[in-house]
């Protein structure tokens, strides 16, 4: 099952850091949100890769990281 697992950060370099952080690790743009206005980083993935993004989100001190599961 596919997840949409989003983190949200108090700063925009936060944010910013855990994004490029996705994409050097190899994670897919295209499966990658940024949504500036509220410095929010959605990862849309396999079930188990979820450790993994959690793991990288979580390096840059959101405030807080949930999952859902991924509706197209």
């Amino acid at each position: 099952m596919t997840h949409t697992v989003t983190a949200a950060y108090d700063s925009a370099m936060k944010a910013t850091n855990a994004y490029d952080e996705l994409v050097s690790e190899g994670f897919p743009r295209e499966k990658l949100y940024f949504d500036r206005g509220t410095n929010q980083i959605k990862v849309i993935i396999p079930e188990t890769s979820q450790p993994e993004v959690k793991d990288i989100l979580r390096r840059h001190e959101p405030d807080e990281v949930w999952t859902r599961p991924f509706e197209e």
